[in-house]
């Protein structure tokens, strides 16, 4: 029994390195869809089992990502590694037992979860609120106490692994504690699921399916693409349940006015409702999201600790998640406590080169340049070309908010600019979030520079 033991927490400690390095490799939905509720079973023999909550979990991850698994978990262990997946504890046994589940109010309509119930660690408790995303976070908790009264329908935006599946997740648990019927599904789902409707002559079941909830959450709509017969199959499901008063909440990693595919017919039903972004977290709610993250894994780390983590990892709560995984699994394989010295060492194994402690003016505009293909002499110039312009006011953005330089300093960095024109550039940065399409990405691929 000691060997078993051994070999099930070796197997543990394993999958959970490759799992942090998956969570930063993958879609936040993918990897909350498909690995979120996998945990390592046994390891010996070059072969490593991974157990999964259900046969199309197991299904999935061998035909769409086997190879990405494989790879990651052999470079993990330093050797070729085989993976199994094994179908362990079905998601009945492991969110609760069948008598403590809400009966739906509909029965032939279960609560309807597309790939199992909710990941139970999203919830409105666990979602770390600050000023850069209170107001999605205030209007999602809005909606789950009022369904189809507030709000309605909610979009969400922002970049990848900010918190807008969190939020959808933390609606469905509500919907559960209510016993409402709803749907979670990913507009991938919803088109390829409206595709086999039309090819198996099946539409009527597919309108029922959708139009029979009270409320459809559906992650990453971005997808949907010009993909005209979906958005039309879409467009009259959403008016369906619009007009039956039932709740829509959506999700994408654009703004839809930054979204040109979309009709206006579309585009302006987004706006009965409420739309809201999440933006990348200040560094003391990186702190604060990593010691709830800490908390939830059991893991002992001083906010020290926490704050190193913070500076050197990119901004959103995914990269976070990943390199506290990363940490927690270097110390268990060292044996030790989570301390300052291993915390580099791991960071630094990961990115291959020593991450900087600082940055500074010259830095912010090596990143841009690099993110906007824009030169520094048209960064720091005067010309109006508005590729320009919007790189320079990025420049201008970063320095106030990553080095916390004053008004003065900044303007000297960008060519002599006076103290209007940098506040005006700052300024117009919430603007290019909402109208500029790869605005955000773009900024935010500046930030991962400067944090490497």
């Amino acid at each position: 029994m000691g060997t078993r033991r051994r070999e099930d927490s070796t197997a543990k400690e394993t999958w959970s390195a490759v799992l942090g390095e998956l969570q930063v490799q993958l879609p936040s939905s993918a990897f909350a869809t498909w690995l979120k509720d996998t945990v390592g079973l046994a390891f010996a023999d070059g072969k490593l089992v991974v157990g999964v909550p259900n046969a199309f979990t197991s299904e999935w991850l061998e035909q769409r990502a086997y190879q990405l698994v494989q790879r990651t978990a052999s470079k993990i262990v330093g050797q070729p590694l085989d993976v199994v997946f094994r179908i362990e504890n079905p998601p009945a046994s492991r969110e609760t037992d069948d008598r403590s589940r809400p009966t739906p109010s509909r029965p032939a309509a279960a609560p309807l979860f597309q790939t199992g119930f909710p990941n139970r660690r999203y919830s409105f408790d666990s979602f770390v609120v600050g000023p850069s995303n209170s107001l999605s976070y205030n209007a999602a908790l809005a909606v789950a106490s009022s369904f189809g009264q507030n709000y309605n329908p909610l979009f969400i935006y922002s970049g990848v692994g900010l918190g807008k599946t969190h939020l959808l997740h933390a609606i469905a648990h509500r919907c559960m504690q209510q016993s409402i019927n709803y749907l979670y599904v990913t507009s991938e789902q919803f088109t390829n699921e409206f595709i086999a409707a039309i090819r198996k002559r099946s539409t009527e079941e597919f309108r029922s399916r959708y139009r029979s909830v009270d409320v459809l959450l559906m992650d990453d709509i971005q997808f949907m693409s010009s993909k005209e017969q979906t958005l039309e199959g879409f467009f009259h499901t959403f008016n369906d349940l619009h007009n039956t008063g039932r709740q829509i909440v959506l999700t994408s990693d654009k703004s839809p006015k930054t979204m040109p595919y979309l009709e206006d017919r579309i585009r302006s039903r987004y706006s009965w409702g409420l739309t809201t972004d999440i933006q990348a977290p200040s560094l003391e709610t990186k702190v604060a999201i990593l010691q709830t993250k800490a908390k939830e894994m059991n893991v002992t780390a001083s906010n020290d600790v926490l704050t190193y983590i913070s500076e050197r990892t990119g901004g959103s709560v995914r990269d976070l998640e990943g390199a506290l995984n990363r940490v927690a699994a270097t110390a268990r394989v060292a044996k030790g406590p989570i301390t300052l010295s291993l915390v580099k060492g791991a960071l630094e194994e990961k990115t291959g080169r020593r991450q900087m402690t600082k940055s500074s003016p010259e830095k912010v505009l090596e990143a841009i340049e690099g993110a906007f293909q824009v030169d520094q002499a048209s960064l720091t110039g005067s010309k109006r070309r508005r590729d320009f312009v919007v790189a320079r006011h990025a420049a201008m953005y970063i320095m106030r908010e990553h080095l916390k330089l004053t008004v003065s300093q900044i303007g000297r960095a960008m060519g002599g600019k006076n103290h209007a024109t940098v506040i005006h550039g700052i300024r117009r940065v919430n603007d290019y979030l909402e109208s500029v399409e790869g605005f955000r990405a773009k900024v935010e691929a500046a930030k991962g520079q400067l944090s490497e």
